[in-house]
Protein backbone atom coordinates (compact mmCIF):
# COMPACT_ATOMS: atom_id res chain seq x y z
CA UNK A 1 0.00 0.00 0.00
CA UNK A 2 1.39 3.46 -0.84
CA UNK A 3 2.52 5.61 2.02
CA UNK A 4 0.03 8.34 1.13
CA UNK A 5 -2.91 5.91 1.42
CA UNK A 6 -1.67 4.63 4.76
CA UNK A 7 -1.29 8.16 6.05
CA UNK A 8 -4.80 9.03 4.90
CA UNK A 9 -6.23 5.98 6.68
CA UNK A 10 -4.41 6.86 9.89
CA UNK A 11 -5.71 10.40 9.64
CA UNK A 12 -9.25 9.16 9.18
CA UNK A 13 -8.90 6.83 12.17
CA UNK A 14 -7.55 9.71 14.23
CA UNK A 15 -10.52 11.87 13.26
CA UNK A 16 -12.93 9.06 14.21
CA UNK A 17 -11.24 8.68 17.61
CA UNK A 18 -11.40 12.41 18.22
CA UNK A 19 -15.09 12.46 17.26
CA UNK A 20 -15.87 9.55 19.59
CA UNK A 21 -13.85 11.15 22.37
CA UNK A 22 -15.78 14.41 22.05
CA UNK A 23 -19.08 12.49 22.12
CA UNK A 24 -18.04 10.64 25.26
CA UNK A 25 -17.54 13.94 27.06
CA UNK A 26 -21.32 14.19 27.23
CA UNK A 27 -21.36 11.28 29.73
CA UNK A 28 -21.56 12.40 33.34
CA UNK A 29 -19.32 9.60 34.64
CA UNK A 30 -15.67 8.66 33.89
CA UNK A 31 -15.24 6.40 30.86
CA UNK A 32 -12.06 4.81 29.48
CA UNK A 33 -11.81 2.96 26.15
CA UNK A 34 -8.84 0.64 25.52
CA UNK A 35 -7.82 -1.99 23.04
CA UNK A 36 -7.40 -5.68 23.84
CA UNK A 37 -3.94 -5.18 25.30
CA UNK A 38 -5.18 -2.49 27.70
CA UNK A 39 -3.70 0.45 25.79
CA UNK A 40 -5.72 3.65 26.33
CA UNK A 41 -7.40 4.72 23.09
CA UNK A 42 -9.35 7.66 24.45
CA UNK A 43 -11.05 8.93 27.60
CA UNK A 44 -13.77 11.41 28.30
CA UNK A 45 -13.36 14.60 30.31
CA UNK A 46 -14.43 13.06 33.67
CA UNK A 47 -12.03 10.14 33.28
CA UNK A 48 -9.19 12.50 32.42
CA UNK A 49 -9.81 14.35 35.69
CA UNK A 50 -9.65 11.07 37.62
CA UNK A 51 -6.42 10.09 35.91
CA UNK A 52 -4.93 13.52 36.67
CA UNK A 53 -5.89 13.17 40.34
CA UNK A 54 -4.10 9.85 40.45
CA UNK A 55 -1.09 11.19 38.56
CA UNK A 56 -1.45 8.70 35.73
CA UNK A 57 -2.21 11.01 32.82
CA UNK A 58 1.48 11.85 32.33
CA UNK A 59 2.48 8.20 32.08
CA UNK A 60 3.28 7.46 28.39
CA UNK A 61 2.59 3.71 28.44
CA UNK A 62 -0.55 3.84 30.64
CA UNK A 63 -2.25 0.42 30.74
CA UNK A 64 -5.77 -0.41 31.93
CA UNK A 65 -4.90 -3.76 33.50
CA UNK A 66 -1.62 -2.76 35.12
CA UNK A 67 -2.20 0.81 36.26
CA UNK A 68 -5.95 1.05 36.86
CA UNK A 69 -7.46 -2.37 37.50
CA UNK A 70 -4.36 -4.04 38.94
CA UNK A 71 -5.69 -7.36 37.64
CA UNK A 72 -4.61 -10.12 35.30
CA UNK A 73 -5.45 -9.27 31.70
CA UNK A 74 -5.86 -12.85 30.53
CA UNK A 75 -8.31 -13.71 33.32
CA UNK A 76 -10.48 -10.69 32.60
CA UNK A 77 -10.56 -11.39 28.84
CA UNK A 78 -11.46 -15.04 29.42
CA UNK A 79 -14.45 -14.08 31.57
CA UNK A 80 -15.69 -11.55 29.04
CA UNK A 81 -15.24 -13.89 26.08
CA UNK A 82 -17.01 -16.66 28.02
CA UNK A 83 -20.21 -14.63 27.97
CA UNK A 84 -19.98 -12.24 30.91
CA UNK A 85 -21.61 -9.02 29.77
CA UNK A 86 -20.03 -6.90 32.48
CA UNK A 87 -17.40 -7.34 35.19
CA UNK A 88 -17.67 -5.33 38.40
CA UNK A 89 -14.28 -4.89 40.03
CA UNK A 90 -13.45 -2.87 43.16
CA UNK A 91 -10.41 -0.59 42.77
CA UNK A 92 -8.48 1.79 45.00
CA UNK A 93 -8.43 4.88 42.83
CA UNK A 94 -7.43 8.38 43.89
CA UNK A 95 -7.45 7.55 47.61
CA UNK A 96 -11.07 6.36 47.54
CA UNK A 97 -12.74 3.02 47.03
CA UNK A 98 -14.34 2.90 43.61
CA UNK A 99 -15.74 0.36 41.22
CA UNK A 100 -14.76 -0.39 37.64
CA UNK A 101 -17.39 -1.80 35.33
CA UNK A 102 -15.69 -3.45 32.34
CA UNK A 103 -17.53 -4.33 29.13
CA UNK A 104 -16.25 -5.87 25.88
CA UNK A 105 -17.24 -4.60 22.43
CA UNK A 106 -16.48 -7.58 20.15
CA UNK A 107 -16.75 -5.79 16.79
CA UNK A 108 -13.93 -3.24 17.31
CA UNK A 109 -12.41 -5.51 20.01
CA UNK A 110 -12.44 -2.68 22.53
CA UNK A 111 -12.85 -2.66 26.31
CA UNK A 112 -15.08 0.03 27.76
CA UNK A 113 -14.53 0.77 31.45
CA UNK A 114 -16.77 2.93 33.65
CA UNK A 115 -15.25 4.36 36.82
CA UNK A 116 -17.75 5.16 39.56
CA UNK A 117 -17.95 5.25 43.37
CA UNK A 118 -18.40 1.86 44.97
CA UNK A 119 -21.93 1.25 46.33
CA UNK A 120 -22.01 1.80 50.05
CA UNK A 121 -23.27 -0.98 52.22
CA UNK A 122 -26.39 -0.17 54.16
CA UNK A 123 -25.87 0.47 57.89
CA UNK A 124 -26.65 -2.39 60.21
CA UNK A 125 -29.79 -0.74 61.54
CA UNK A 126 -31.04 -0.05 58.00
CA UNK A 127 -30.38 -3.64 56.98
CA UNK A 128 -32.27 -4.84 60.04
CA UNK A 129 -35.13 -2.51 59.24
CA UNK A 130 -35.32 -3.84 55.69
CA UNK A 131 -35.34 -7.38 56.99
CA UNK A 132 -38.07 -6.48 59.47
CA UNK A 133 -40.16 -4.85 56.73
CA UNK A 134 -39.72 -7.92 54.56
CA UNK A 135 -40.78 -10.20 57.40
CA UNK A 136 -43.83 -8.02 58.05
CA UNK A 137 -44.77 -8.18 54.38
CA UNK A 138 -44.50 -11.95 54.46
CA UNK A 139 -46.60 -12.12 57.62
CA UNK A 140 -49.21 -9.85 56.03
CA UNK A 141 -49.35 -12.11 52.98
CA UNK A 142 -49.79 -15.16 55.19
CA UNK A 143 -52.49 -13.39 57.22
CA UNK A 144 -54.29 -12.34 54.06
CA UNK A 145 -54.29 -15.91 52.75
CA UNK A 146 -55.53 -17.24 56.08
CA UNK A 147 -58.32 -14.65 56.18
CA UNK A 148 -59.29 -15.46 52.60
CA UNK A 149 -59.41 -19.17 53.43
CA UNK A 150 -61.49 -18.47 56.55
CA UNK A 151 -63.84 -16.24 54.53
CA UNK A 152 -64.33 -18.97 51.93
CA UNK A 153 -65.03 -21.50 54.68
CA UNK A 154 -67.60 -19.14 56.23
CA UNK A 155 -69.20 -18.66 52.84
CA UNK A 156 -69.50 -22.42 52.46
CA UNK A 157 -70.94 -22.77 55.97
CA UNK A 158 -73.44 -20.00 55.21
CA UNK A 159 -74.41 -21.74 51.97
CA UNK A 160 -74.92 -25.05 53.80
CA UNK A 161 -77.02 -23.24 56.43
CA UNK A 162 -79.23 -21.78 53.71
CA UNK A 163 -79.60 -25.17 52.02
CA UNK A 164 -80.45 -26.78 55.36
CA UNK A 165 -83.10 -24.14 56.15
CA UNK A 166 -84.65 -24.56 52.73
CA UNK A 167 -84.68 -28.36 52.99
CA UNK A 168 -86.14 -28.33 56.50
CA UNK A 169 -88.79 -25.79 55.50
CA UNK A 170 -89.83 -27.85 52.49
CA UNK A 171 -90.10 -30.97 54.65
CA UNK A 172 -92.29 -29.13 57.20
CA UNK A 173 -94.50 -27.37 54.69
CA UNK A 174 -96.62 -30.37 53.62
CA UNK A 175 -97.43 -31.85 57.07
CA UNK A 176 -98.28 -28.41 58.43
CA UNK A 177 -100.66 -27.81 55.55
CA UNK A 178 -102.36 -31.14 56.32
CA UNK A 179 -102.63 -30.25 60.01
CA UNK A 180 -104.13 -26.86 59.18
CA UNK A 181 -106.68 -28.53 56.91
CA UNK A 182 -107.77 -30.88 59.67
CA UNK A 183 -108.08 -28.00 62.16
CA UNK A 184 -110.30 -26.11 59.73
CA UNK A 185 -112.39 -29.23 59.17
CA UNK A 186 -112.84 -29.84 62.89
CA UNK A 187 -113.74 -26.20 63.56
CA UNK A 188 -116.52 -26.28 60.93
CA UNK A 189 -118.24 -29.05 62.91
CA UNK A 190 -118.26 -31.44 59.97
CA UNK A 191 -116.82 -34.24 62.14
CA UNK A 192 -119.05 -33.62 65.13
CA UNK A 193 -120.30 -30.86 67.37
CA UNK A 194 -117.72 -29.15 69.60
CA UNK A 195 -118.25 -27.63 72.99
CA UNK A 196 -116.69 -24.31 73.92
CA UNK A 197 -113.63 -25.83 75.60
CA UNK A 198 -112.89 -28.09 72.64
CA UNK A 199 -113.27 -25.16 70.24
CA UNK A 200 -110.89 -23.00 72.31
CA UNK A 201 -108.29 -25.78 72.32
CA UNK A 202 -108.61 -26.27 68.56
CA UNK A 203 -108.41 -22.52 67.93
CA UNK A 204 -105.26 -22.23 70.00
CA UNK A 205 -103.74 -25.25 68.23
CA UNK A 206 -104.68 -23.82 64.84
CA UNK A 207 -103.11 -20.50 65.78
CA UNK A 208 -99.87 -22.28 66.69
CA UNK A 209 -100.04 -24.18 63.40
CA UNK A 210 -100.52 -20.92 61.50
CA UNK A 211 -97.49 -19.48 63.27
CA UNK A 212 -95.41 -22.48 62.21
CA UNK A 213 -96.64 -22.10 58.63
CA UNK A 214 -95.59 -18.44 58.64
CA UNK A 215 -92.22 -19.43 60.07
CA UNK A 216 -91.72 -22.04 57.34
CA UNK A 217 -92.70 -19.50 54.69
CA UNK A 218 -90.26 -17.07 56.25
CA UNK A 219 -87.45 -19.64 56.05
CA UNK A 220 -88.24 -20.37 52.41
CA UNK A 221 -88.19 -16.69 51.50
CA UNK A 222 -84.98 -16.14 53.45
CA UNK A 223 -83.31 -19.05 51.64
CA UNK A 224 -84.47 -17.70 48.29
CA UNK A 225 -83.16 -14.23 49.14
CA UNK A 226 -79.80 -15.56 50.33
CA UNK A 227 -79.30 -17.73 47.24
CA UNK A 228 -80.50 -15.00 44.86
CA UNK A 229 -83.32 -17.21 43.56
CA UNK A 230 -86.24 -15.04 44.66
CA UNK A 231 -88.70 -14.53 41.81
CA UNK A 232 -91.55 -12.06 42.18
CA UNK A 233 -94.86 -13.01 40.63
CA UNK A 234 -95.88 -9.53 39.51
CA UNK A 235 -99.50 -9.49 38.39
CA UNK A 236 -102.39 -7.04 38.46
CA UNK A 237 -103.80 -7.46 41.99
CA UNK A 238 -106.13 -5.52 44.26
CA UNK A 239 -104.44 -4.52 47.51
CA UNK A 240 -107.85 -4.23 49.23
CA UNK A 241 -108.53 -7.93 48.64
CA UNK A 242 -104.99 -8.78 49.72
CA UNK A 243 -105.33 -6.95 53.05
CA UNK A 244 -108.91 -8.06 53.76
CA UNK A 245 -108.06 -11.69 53.07
CA UNK A 246 -105.14 -11.49 55.48
CA UNK A 247 -106.90 -9.65 58.31
CA UNK A 248 -109.77 -12.12 58.29
CA UNK A 249 -107.32 -14.82 59.26
CA UNK A 250 -105.86 -12.65 62.03
CA UNK A 251 -109.10 -11.64 63.73
CA UNK A 252 -109.19 -14.71 65.99
CA UNK A 253 -105.58 -14.17 67.14
CA UNK A 254 -106.28 -10.56 68.05
CA UNK A 255 -109.50 -11.45 69.87
CA UNK A 256 -107.75 -14.13 71.92
CA UNK A 257 -105.04 -11.59 72.89
CA UNK A 258 -107.77 -9.02 73.70
CA UNK A 259 -106.20 -6.50 71.32
CA UNK A 260 -108.43 -4.48 69.01
CA UNK A 261 -107.54 -4.58 65.29
CA UNK A 262 -108.66 -1.43 63.45
CA UNK A 263 -108.53 -1.72 59.64
CA UNK A 264 -108.69 1.40 57.48
CA UNK A 265 -108.56 0.70 53.73
CA UNK A 266 -109.01 3.64 51.39
CA UNK A 267 -111.82 3.04 48.87
CA UNK A 268 -109.86 4.57 45.98
CA UNK A 269 -107.11 1.94 46.00
CA UNK A 270 -106.90 0.60 42.47
CA UNK A 271 -105.25 -2.55 41.11
CA UNK A 272 -101.52 -2.49 40.28
CA UNK A 273 -98.75 -5.01 39.75
CA UNK A 274 -97.33 -6.67 42.85
CA UNK A 275 -96.66 -10.15 44.22
CA UNK A 276 -99.84 -11.05 46.14
CA UNK A 277 -98.26 -13.64 48.46
CA UNK A 278 -95.07 -11.66 49.18
CA UNK A 279 -96.89 -8.42 50.03
CA UNK A 280 -99.36 -10.35 52.15
CA UNK A 281 -96.46 -11.87 54.06
CA UNK A 282 -94.97 -8.40 54.64
CA UNK A 283 -98.23 -7.17 56.14
CA UNK A 284 -98.49 -10.37 58.20
CA UNK A 285 -94.98 -9.77 59.59
CA UNK A 286 -96.05 -6.27 60.66
CA UNK A 287 -99.23 -7.59 62.29
CA UNK A 288 -97.39 -10.39 64.06
CA UNK A 289 -94.79 -7.96 65.36
CA UNK A 290 -97.48 -5.50 66.54
CA UNK A 291 -99.52 -8.21 68.26
CA UNK A 292 -96.49 -9.51 70.19
CA UNK A 293 -95.64 -6.06 71.57
CA UNK A 294 -99.13 -4.69 72.27
CA UNK A 295 -100.56 -5.39 75.74
CA UNK A 296 -104.13 -6.52 76.34
CA UNK A 297 -106.77 -3.84 75.79
CA UNK A 298 -104.38 -2.17 73.35
CA UNK A 299 -105.06 -1.32 69.72
CA UNK A 300 -103.34 -2.10 66.40
CA UNK A 301 -104.28 0.01 63.39
CA UNK A 302 -103.71 -1.07 59.79
CA UNK A 303 -103.95 1.67 57.15
CA UNK A 304 -103.71 1.23 53.37
CA UNK A 305 -104.10 4.36 51.26
CA UNK A 306 -102.87 6.03 48.06
CA UNK A 307 -99.74 8.11 48.48
CA UNK A 308 -97.67 10.57 46.48
CA UNK A 309 -94.03 9.50 46.56
CA UNK A 310 -92.05 12.47 45.27
CA UNK A 311 -88.84 10.47 44.81
CA UNK A 312 -90.64 8.49 42.12
CA UNK A 313 -91.19 11.57 39.91
CA UNK A 314 -88.69 11.43 37.04
CA UNK A 315 -89.38 14.97 35.84
CA UNK A 316 -90.45 17.18 38.72
CA UNK A 317 -92.84 19.94 37.78
CA UNK A 318 -91.97 23.54 38.72
CA UNK A 319 -93.14 24.64 42.15
CA UNK A 320 -95.50 27.24 40.66
CA UNK A 321 -97.26 24.54 38.60
CA UNK A 322 -97.61 22.39 41.70
CA UNK A 323 -99.31 25.20 43.58
CA UNK A 324 -101.73 25.82 40.72
CA UNK A 325 -102.38 22.11 40.21
CA UNK A 326 -103.05 21.47 43.86
CA UNK A 327 -102.31 18.05 45.27
CA UNK A 328 -100.06 15.74 43.25
CA UNK A 329 -101.51 12.59 41.82
CA UNK A 330 -100.72 9.45 43.90
CA UNK A 331 -98.08 7.19 42.42
CA UNK A 332 -97.72 4.65 45.23
CA UNK A 333 -99.54 2.88 48.06
CA UNK A 334 -98.75 3.43 51.72
CA UNK A 335 -99.34 0.55 54.13
CA UNK A 336 -98.71 1.13 57.82
CA UNK A 337 -99.33 -0.89 60.98
CA UNK A 338 -99.36 1.09 64.22
CA UNK A 339 -99.56 -0.27 67.76
CA UNK A 340 -99.88 1.04 71.31
CA UNK A 341 -96.96 -0.95 72.66
CA UNK A 342 -93.84 0.13 74.51
CA UNK A 343 -92.12 1.61 71.46
CA UNK A 344 -88.56 1.29 70.13
CA UNK A 345 -85.59 3.50 70.95
CA UNK A 346 -84.27 5.60 68.06
CA UNK A 347 -80.88 3.86 67.97
CA UNK A 348 -82.59 0.59 66.97
CA UNK A 349 -84.69 1.97 64.11
CA UNK A 350 -82.22 0.80 61.45
CA UNK A 351 -80.84 -2.21 63.29
CA UNK A 352 -84.18 -4.04 63.63
CA UNK A 353 -84.34 -4.51 59.85
CA UNK A 354 -81.18 -6.65 59.91
CA UNK A 355 -81.17 -10.46 60.09
CA UNK A 356 -81.47 -12.14 63.50
CA UNK A 357 -81.77 -8.85 65.41
CA UNK A 358 -84.21 -8.63 68.32
CA UNK A 359 -84.46 -5.49 70.43
CA UNK A 360 -86.08 -7.46 73.26
CA UNK A 361 -84.19 -10.76 73.73
CA UNK A 362 -87.04 -12.15 75.84
CA UNK A 363 -89.52 -11.88 72.97
CA UNK A 364 -90.30 -14.84 70.72
CA UNK A 365 -89.25 -15.05 67.11
CA UNK A 366 -86.09 -15.51 65.03
CA UNK A 367 -85.46 -11.86 64.19
CA UNK A 368 -86.06 -12.51 60.48
CA UNK A 369 -89.53 -11.07 59.87
CA UNK A 370 -88.59 -7.42 59.47
CA UNK A 371 -85.39 -8.24 57.59
CA UNK A 372 -87.30 -10.31 55.05
CA UNK A 373 -90.00 -7.64 54.80
CA UNK A 374 -87.39 -5.01 53.99
CA UNK A 375 -85.80 -7.09 51.22
CA UNK A 376 -89.15 -8.08 49.73
CA UNK A 377 -90.35 -4.48 49.63
CA UNK A 378 -87.05 -3.37 48.11
CA UNK A 379 -87.47 -6.08 45.48
CA UNK A 380 -90.76 -4.31 44.59
CA UNK A 381 -88.77 -1.03 44.25
CA UNK A 382 -90.38 0.15 47.48
CA UNK A 383 -89.29 1.55 50.81
CA UNK A 384 -89.79 0.40 54.41
CA UNK A 385 -89.21 2.24 57.69
CA UNK A 386 -90.37 2.62 61.29
CA UNK A 387 -91.52 5.60 63.36
CA UNK A 388 -91.45 5.01 67.07
CA UNK A 389 -91.03 6.76 70.40
CA UNK A 390 -90.37 4.86 73.60
CA UNK A 391 -93.58 4.64 75.61
CA UNK A 392 -95.81 5.77 72.73
CA UNK A 393 -95.95 2.73 70.44
CA UNK A 394 -94.54 2.07 66.98
CA UNK A 395 -95.66 2.50 63.39
CA UNK A 396 -94.13 0.27 60.69
CA UNK A 397 -94.74 1.39 57.13
CA UNK A 398 -93.83 0.55 53.56
CA UNK A 399 -94.41 2.15 50.17
CA UNK A 400 -95.15 0.26 46.97
CA UNK A 401 -94.93 2.13 43.64
CA UNK A 402 -98.08 1.75 41.53
CA UNK A 403 -96.67 3.19 38.30
CA UNK A 404 -94.72 1.09 35.80
CA UNK A 405 -91.33 2.83 36.04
Amino acid sequence: MPKSATADQQANNQQVLQLVSSLLDAFDRPLVVTDRSGKILFTNFHAQERLNAKGLSAKPDLNLFVDILHSDRQQILQQLEAGEQELNMPIDFASEVQRARVRWLPEPDWLVTYLEPAPQEAPADEAEMRQTVQELMQEREITYRNLLAAYLRLQEVNRQKTVFLASAAHELKTPLAVMKGYYDLLLTGSLGKLDDRQRDILLESKESCDRLIRLVSMFLNYSALESGKLILQLRENDLRDCVKDLTCRWQDAFQRAKVRLDIQIHPELGPFKFDYQKVQQCVANFLDNALKHTPAQGCVTLIAEPHFWERRISEAAPSSDRRRGGRNRPNSVLVSVSDTGSGIAAEFHQEIFEEFVRVDPSSSGMGLGLAITKRLIQAHRGKVWVDSVVGHGSSFSFLLPTNAE
